[in-house]
């Protein structure tokens, strides 16, 4: 424990980490996803948009993205990530990493969700004159926010767990705070705190999320 309080300030920093790629990953990631998601649900042959080609491609990306580990999923895209952020280590990779992998993520869950809108409301708001873009904004979207919030918190902690992985590529946090200063020290207090602050970061997200929901479902 004594050693646990030595290293506070690294404990602190790893928590600012954790954070950071977590909040920039699950708003970046969250937004490509959703333009994504709204996209695979417009374009499915007979809605909105109905365009066969793109579905099946942005289709194909998703399925091919979404079961791909995360950790081999970084390592298969260090020649994108060194063109377009300059490096394939340090807490901006991971960041990167996480947000591409999050947005393939978070695509077919928005698509899912807005599958599960009544069409008749979507009718009715095409007999109204609505555009297909005006009724993806404002028609299904706020229809299915409940869900949404629910499925946006699941990637939230998805997300957290995730970055627990970005040790190995010299991204920081939690995840390189305990291996680096508890389980290679045999120092387990130091692992059982930073699992617990874990432990709390998901706990609470998932409670604002479940508020959210609930407020949405209510409206």
């Amino acid at each position: 424990m004594d050693e646990f309080v030595s290293n506070l300030p690294v404990y602190r920093e790893a928590i600012q980490q954790t954070f950071y790629i977590v909040s920039i990953s699950l708003v970046v990631g969250g937004l490509l996803g959703l333009v994504l998601g709204l996209v695979l649900y417009a374009t499915r042959p007979g809605n909105l948009l109905s365009n066969r080609a793109v579905f099946v491609g942005i289709n194909i990306a998703v399925n091919v993205v979404r079961p791909v580990p995360f950790v081999i999923f970084i390592t298969a895209i260090q020649p994108l990530m060194l063109h377009t952020i300059g490096t394939t280590i340090g807490t901006n990779a991971v960041t990167f990493a996480l947000s591409l992998s999050a947005a393939f993520a978070i695509s077919r869950i928005v698509e899912q969700n807005l599958l599960t809108v009544d069409p008749g409301v979507v009718e009715a708001a095409r007999a109204a004159g609505a555009r297909p873009i005006g009724i993806l904004v404002t028609v299904l979207i706020p229809e299915a926010l409940g869900p949404l919030i629910l499925g946006y918190t699941f990637i939230f902690v998805a997300i957290v767990d995730m970055s627990a992985q970005a040790g190995l590529f010299g991204g920081g946090g939690l995840g390189d705070f305990a291996i680096t200063y508890g389980s290679q020290r045999y120092n387990w207090p130091v692992v059982y705190i930073t699992v617990a602050t874990i432990v709390v970061i998901v706990q609470a997200g998932q409670f604002l999320g479940n508020w959210l929901a609930r407020r949405a479902l209510r409206r």
